[in-house]
């Protein structure tokens, strides 16, 4: 993103409220005016008193007049106030919308490549650190940059000379400031690295703590975190003690107005030129210039922020994403195909991680996937589910390429349970009813009851109104299994992938798991990558993959007669103190 397309890019979140907007600058700009009032009503009154012509009704008179001009500007600085802020938080809303919008369509692995603490860190703190400049941006700025400028022409049209006499200090202060701002970029820049840097450690630090207990870790794990903090802190002390001395200087120099009108001043009053209260109001209108001025500065800092906040958002904002065509189309069946599949995340050929892979998978069959980890098992069910696209070759389901048929019509076709199935922080029912929002209870009771979920729901204190905690934490592992998959039964979609779904599940479990799995797949067109191979010797096709490739596919007798990395797998699993020296094929597939 080029620097000056910041602030473009955030404006155009701005559209819903670009009338606010206009509102708030038009009152931030009669509220300008409206301080400007005071002024004029104090000159009147010393002049009242100058000429000898003051009298109570006078005086009264103006007192009031500043009176109403200080309301106006505060009562027009709240609206314009109120505006900005609801512009601010509408352009944070569009912002997130399309952040979140924009995750749920890119690639899967695009969006894994990311880690939860840098996407977290976007669109919340990021994203949020935008609100309090922009909303005041508009109202503040405008004023502390509007205000000064109207007494500047105020002081030239009483006299050009006190006009130049009120600027005397503005060289002299930019001096000091034009050293600062010579390596601020790239300072502000090292300083939100150095931010980065410690929030990530942070992250780490905190989602990592079980394990650095576990295994003894705390001193070293804590010495990391300390020495990243504090050299954090050694950072930004050392930036800030390099800018103290000339932001002293330019704060010292710049209020200094009164050096160049008062002894002008002194001078057009001695020649004639200047009358009494035309000369006390040249000088309050001088001490007026920079306090708006030192206000306005300090938005320099928020700005560069908004510039890092925007810059992060439009990163994810710009993720590629998957081509996804508009109109649902009509299937010929619930069959899948791969034919001539490769697949690498690079798109490079030589990071392959699938090599033309060719499976058929008939309606309502059973076919399992089987092989060595890293061999691109879990790949091809992510891409039959359209995590990401194929690199060459194509999935079809009924005959058609999935990339035809819109994202929403292929998830209401594919139901995809895996071994750490996420549950969301709201009632086990609610969570159950996710698989199909307009669900009533009965049908999320049955579904839970066909996937063994009863069972331990009734015993809870809360019931099906138990909260399943944040990432389903408060659940065992095998009690989330049976409640990812009583949503996907609800769910009732006709083909089912399940990922490795009773990889780390105990054997009393398992069993309620694998009756899940027979009720959940039952008349499906069912595909299961299996890590207990005794799960899957019923099933009508095994494809055995490696390092990408098909090695063979048959049924379970078929595979142990002729593919020894089958018959490997299958011996690894059942353990070698079941096979006997002379057990023969026959037998060893029934153990």
């Amino acid at each position: 993103m080029e620097k000056e397309n910041w602030l473009k890019i955030l404006l155009s979140y701005a559209s819903p409220c670009r009338g606010k907007m206009v509102a708030s600058v038009l009152c931030a700009i009669v509220s300008v005016g409206g301080g400007f009032v005071p002024y004029l009503g104090v000159y009147k009154i010393i002049s009242m008193f100058i000429n000898d012509i003051a009298d109570w009704s006078g005086v009264l008179f103006w007192s009031s007049i500043c009176l109403a001009g200080y309301i106006v500007k505060i009562f027009f600085y709240c609206i314009s106030t109120t505006l900005s802020h609801i512009s601010a938080f509408t352009i944070l809303e569009g912002l997130r919308l399309k952040i979140a919008d924009r995750l749920m369509h890119a690639p899967l692995g695009t969006v894994q490549s990311k880690s939860i603490g840098s996407i977290k860190s976007t669109m919340v703190d990021r994203v949020e650190s935008i609100e309090p400049p922009l909303a005041h941006l508009i109202p503040e700025l405008t004023s502390n940059l509007l205000l000064p400028i109207v007494v500047i022409i105020a002081l030239f049209s009483i006299d050009w000379r006190m006009g130049l006499a009120s600027l005397v200090t503005l060289p002299a202060a930019a001096i000091p400031i034009t050293r600062i701002m010579k390596t601020y970029n790239s300072q502000y820049e090292a300083y939100m690295e150095a931010n980065d840097h410690v929030n990530s450690i942070i992250v780490e630090y905190i989602e990592g703590i079980e394990v650095v207990k576990a295994f003894n870790q705390t001193t070293d794990s804590y010495k990391k975190y300390s020495d990243a903090v504090k050299s954090f802190k050694d950072f930004t002390i050392a930036w800030f003690k390099s800018t103290w001395k000339s932001v002293n200087l330019t704060y010292a120099i710049l209020p200094s107005t009164l050096l160049g009108t008062l002894p002008t001043g002194v001078a057009l009053y001695l020649n004639g030129v200047l009358a009494p209260d035309e000369f006390a109001l040249c000088l309050m209108l001088a001490m007026g210039i920079v306090p708006p001025l030192l206000n306005a500065a300090k938005f320099i800092d928020e700005a560069k922020s908004m510039e890092f906040a925007v810059r992060d958002a439009n990163e994810l904002l710009h993720l590629p994403q998957l081509h996804e065509e508009d109109e649902k189309i009509n299937i010929r069946g619930t069959d899948v195909a791969l034919r001539d599949v490769s697949f690498s995340y690079s798109g490079e050929e030589q990071d392959g991680v699938l090599h033309n892979v060719n499976i058929s998978m008939p309606a309502g069959s059973f076919t399992a996937l089987v092989g060595p980890s890293g061999g691109g098992k879990s790949t091809v069910a992510r891409l039959i589910a359209r995590f990401w696209d194929v690199t060459e070759g194509k999935i079809e389901i009924g005959g058609t390429d999935i990339r035809q048929m819109p994202l929403s019509q292929l998830s209401d076709i594919i139901s995809f349970v895996t071994q750490d199935n996420f549950l969301f922080n709201c009632s086990l029912k609610e969570n159950i009813r996710l698989g199909n929002p307009s669900a009533s209870n009965e049908e999320v009771f049955k579904a839970a009851d066909m996937a063994q979920c009863c069972e331990f729901i009734n015993k809870l204190e809360k019931g099906w109104e138990t909260s399943a905690g944040e990432a389903g934490k408060k659940l065992s592992g095998g009690e989330r299994q049976r409640i990812a998959i009583a949503r996907t039964i609800l769910k009732n979609a006709p083909i089912v992938i399940l990922d490795e779904a009773t990889a780390f599940t105990d054997p009393e479990n398992e069993d309620k798991i694998q009756k899940s799995i027979a009720a959940l797949s039952k008349g499906k067109t069912l595909m299961v990558i299996a890590h207990r191979l005794s799960t899957i010797k019923n099933a009508d096709q095994i494809v055995v993959l490696d390092k990408g490739r098909i090695v063979d596919t048959g049924q379970h007798i078929e595979l142990l007669e002729r593919c020894s990395l089958y018959e490997k797998l299958w011996e690894n699993h059942i353990g070698a103190k079941n096979w006997g020296a002379n057990a023969t094929k026959e037998e060893k597939a029934y153990v």
